[in-house]
C-alpha cells in the first residue's frame, strides 16, 4: 500500500460471535440498525431508512448526547447477502471537518469464521489523512456498538 492509499483508505476488522446472516441483517434491516447505529452507547439512532438493493438509497442518523444529529446518506452499489455490501458515503449537511469524505465508498465483507463472523470494513476515497482519522474513530465506536447489540 502506498502512502497515499494509507491516507485515503481505512480498514477495520472485527470478529463477532454471531452467524453471518444475523450480522449482515444488522447492516441492512432498519429496525436492527436503530438499535446500534451510533458512535456511542449513550447516543440515539433517530433515522434508519434503507432501500437495500443495488441503486437503492439509505439515510442513517445518529444523535449525540448534546442533541446534535449527524446524518450519512448514499447509494448501494452492491448487495450480496450475506457476504458483501458496497455503498457510497456522504454526510448530509456535514460538519466542515467531514467535507472531504463526500462520495467515498464503503465495502463491508462478512466472512464465516467458525461459529462466528469476521467483518472487514474498507472505507476509501477520503480527501486526506485527517478526514480518514476522524472516520476511523467513528467506525471504531460504531462497530463497538454493534458488538454490544449482537452480544445481548
Amino acid at each position: 500500500m502506498t502512502g497515499t492509499e494509507q491516507e485515503t483508505m481505512l480498514r477495520v476488522t472485527r470478529r463477532f460471535d454471531a452467524p453471518r446472516e444475523r450480522v449482515f441483517d444488522a447492516w441492512t434491516n432498519p429496525d436492527v440498525l436503530r438499535s446500534w447505529w451510533a458512535a456511542g452507547p449513550d447516543w440515539k439512532t433517530p433515522t434508519a431508512e434503507v432501500d437495500a438493493r443495488p441503486g437503492g438509497r439509505y439515510r442513517l442518523s445518529m444523535e449525540d448526547p448534546s442533541g446534535s444529529v449527524h446524518t450519512v446518506v448514499g447509494e448501494y452499489k452492491e448487495i450480496t447477502p450475506p457476504e458483501r455490501l458496497a455503498y457510497t458515503w456522504s454526510w448530509e449537511d456535514g460538519p466542515p471537518e467531514m467535507e472531504g469524505s463526500a462520495g467515498s465508498l464503503v465495502v463491508v465483507e462478512f466472512l464465516e469464521d467458525g461459529d462466528g463472523t469476521e467483518v472487514v470494513l474498507t472505507h476509501s476515497g477520503f480527501a486526506n489523512g485527517e478526514i480518514r482519522g476522524e472516520h476511523e474513530k467513528g467506525w471504531t465506536a460504531v462497530i463497538e456498538n454493534l458488538a454490544r447489540m449482537l452480544a445481548s
